[in-house]
C-alpha cells in the first residue's frame, strides 16, 4: 500500500484530525481533571485496562486469525478520537469531560499503545513480523500531537476563527476517514469478503461492548448522566485513523489496519444508535428513578 494514499493521504488526514481536536482545546481543559476527578479516573481505567482485556478475550473466543486479533489489540489501545465529542454533544453528554479525557487519553497513549499492541504481538508470535519500536511511536505521536499543539495555538490566539473551523474540519476529518477505508478496502479487494466474515463480528462486539462499558461503569460508580454519557463515547469511539496510521505506517502492515477500518465503518451507525437508546430510554428512567428521592 505504498501508494499516495498511505504515504501523503493517512500522515494528512491524521494532522487534519488532530488539528480540529486542536482547535477545540485549551489549557484549562487538562486543569479541568480536578473538577470530577472520578470520572476522569473511572473513563481511564476501563479505556487502559478493561478495554484490552475485554477486546483480549474476545479475539481469543472467535479464534481470530494473528494478524487480525493483534489488529483489534491495537483498536482497543487507541485512545479516543474527536468524533467521540461530537456524539456526547448529539446526545447531551458532558462535552467539556470529553474534551479533557481525549486530551489527557492521547497523551497516555504514547505508553499504553505500544504496550498493549508488543504483548498482543508477542503472545500471537508476531515479533519476527512486526514489531512496534518506541522510536517509531514518538514519531507517531509527533505527528498526533503537534498539529493539536498548532490548533491549541490558533485557539488561544484567533478564538473566532477556531469556532469557525469547527464544524468545516469535523466534517473534513469524516470526509478523510473515508477515503482512507476506501482506499484500504480497494488494497486489500481480494480479501474484503474473508476479512469482513472473520472480523466483523469482532468489531460490533467490541464497539457495542465498548460504548456499554463506558456507561455502565461510571454510572455504577456514581458520576452523573451527563458524565457518564460522554464517558461512553469517549471509550467507546475510537482514534480509527490513529490506529490505521500506526498499522500501515509504522507496523507496515495493511491487514493489520482492517480490524481498525471496518471499525471506522460501524461505530458510526452504533454510536448513533446507542445514543438514541440512551436518550430514548436509558437517561429517562434513571431520571424517574431519580425524582421521588429528590436527588440529581
Amino acid at each position: 500500500m505504498d501508494s499516495m494514499l498511505s504515504t501523503v493521504g493517512l500522515p494528512v488526514a491524521l494532522g487534519v484530525i488532530m488539528f480540529g481536536l486542536g482547535l477545540s482545546l485549551t489549557v484549562a481543559d487538562f486543569a479541568r481533571v480536578r473538577k470530577s476527578p472520578k470520572a476522569v479516573a473511572i473513563a481511564l481505567l476501563c479505556q487502559l485496562v478493561l478495554l484490552p482485556v475485554v477486546c483480549f478475550v474476545l479475539v481469543l473466543a472467535l479464534d481470530l486469525p494473528p494478524l487480525l486479533a493483534v489488529g483489534m489489540m491495537l483498536l482497543a489501545a487507541s485512545p479516543g478520537g474527536s468524533t467521540a465529542n461530537l456524539f456526547s454533544h448529539l446526545f447531551r453528554g458532558d462535552v467539556a469531560l470529553n474534551i479533557t479525557l481525549t486530551a489527557i487519553n492521547s497523551v497516555v497513549a504514547i505508553i499504553s499503545l505500544p504496550i498493549v499492541t508488543n504483548l498482543a504481538m508477542a503472545y500471537f508470535d508476531l515479533g519476527d513480523e512486526v514489531s512496534l519500536q518506541y522510536g517509531k511511536v514518538i514519531e507517531v505521536f509527533a505527528v498526533v500531537l503537534v498539529p493539536v499543539g498548532l490548533g491549541m495555538l490558533v485557539r488561544a490566539k484567533r478564538p473566532d476563527f477556531a469556532d469557525a473551523m469547527d464544524k468545516p474540519v469535523r466534517i473534513g476529518s469524516a470526509v478523510l476517514l473515508f477515503v482512507i477505508i476506501a482506499g484500504i478496502v480497494v488494497d486489500q479487494r481480494s480479501n474484503v469478503g474473508d476479512y469482513a466474515a472473520s472480523v466483523g463480528l469482532a468489531v460490533t462486539i467490541f464497539c457495542i461492548a465498548s460504548l456499554v462499558i463506558g456507561f455502565v461503569v461510571p454510572s455504577w460508580a456514581g458520576v452523573t448522566d451527563r458524565q457518564a454519557v460522554a464517558c461512553s463515547f469517549e471509550i467507546g469511539v475510537h482514534n480509527a485513523t490513529l490506529a490505521i496510521y500506526v498499522a500501515v505506517e509504522v507496523l507496515d502492515s495493511v491487514e493489520l489496519s482492517v480490524p481498525a477500518a471496518v471499525y471506522g465503518l460501524v461505530m458510526f451507525v452504533l454510536a448513533a444508535l446507542w445514543g438514541l437508546v440512551l436518550t430514548r430510554w436509558i437517561l429517562p428512567r434513571s431520571k424517574a428513578r431519580a425524582l421521588p428521592s429528590h436527588h440529581g
